[in-house]
């Protein structure tokens, strides 16, 4: 095994750990927790060392770098999912290798999502990314839709061909009421995902949490967790 190989072998017991230790106090099991690792700035050749360890999904932000890398991987069994602020431009791209958006937060975004799903002929799932600091009609610091625009989004992508509507995800906010307030603004993201499964009880998927936070995310119910630097160690160029 190589050191790099070794490395990761070792962070990701360290993840697998914490996540069973979350899911434990929170009384769940640990399979209702799906590992997202996020790859984004990390080479192919981390990537196929994660699959050979055992990940099946992984996450990127940038397509510039992640439709070269998905490429470099196409012949392992994995799950992309795109999870970055998301420019039209860019989505006959992504969909020719995610399986899964998990930053859709405006009509115009699903309109393009699914013009691009049908001609690749692909079915694409979609998440509602959700700024718990934004006001009403506004998006998130960090992109996202505020809380009274969910449904008008989730009816779109429901309704869109090519598209599946799978939940919600969202980002811990750095301003407003949830700020510093981890578990608060999980608890708040998993009450609008239970108002969702009641006109779309198939969209059950709650995307939440990375590395600080991820028990934060279990305790309140996510089904998925996004991990990078936990697994892959500090970003080149981060410090």
């Amino acid at each position: 095994m190589t050191d790099r190989k070794a490395e990761l072998a070792a962070n990701l017991a360290r993840v697998e750990e914490r996540i069973t230790s979350a899911c434990a106090a929170a009384g769940r099991k640990r399979e209702e927790v799906t590992l997202i690792v996020v790859t984004k700035t990390y080479p192919a050749s981390d990537v196929r060392m994660l699959h050979e360890l055992g990940v099946r999904h992984v996450a990127e932000n940038r397509d510039q770098d992640a439709a070269p890398k998905a490429t470099a991987c196409a012949d392992l069994s994995l799950t992309w999912h795109f999870v970055g602020q998301l420019q039209t431009n860019k989505v006959r791209s992504v969909t020719s290798y995610a399986d899964v958006v998990q930053s859709v937060d405006r009509i115009r975004l699903v309109t393009a999502l699914s013009a691009a799903a049908v001609r690749a002929g692909r079915e694409l799932g979609c998440l509602i990314q959700v700024a718990l600091d934004a006001g009403s009609g506004e998006r998130g610091e960090r992109g996202g839709v505020a809380p009274d625009g969910i449904e008008e989004l989730a009816a779109a992508v429901d309704a869109a061909e090519g598209l599946r509507l799978d939940g919600l995800m969202t980002v811990a906010p750095l301003a407003g009421p949830f700020a510093g307030r981890q578990r608060a603004a999980f608890d708040r993201l998993m009450e609008f995902a239970s108002g969702l499964r009641t006109g779309h009880p198939a969209a059950t998927m709650v995307s939440a949490g990375m590395s600080a936070d991820l028990e934060d995310a279990v305790a309140a119910g996510a089904t998925h967790v996004r991990v990078g630097t936990a697994v892959l160690g500090v970003r080149p160029g981060l410090g």
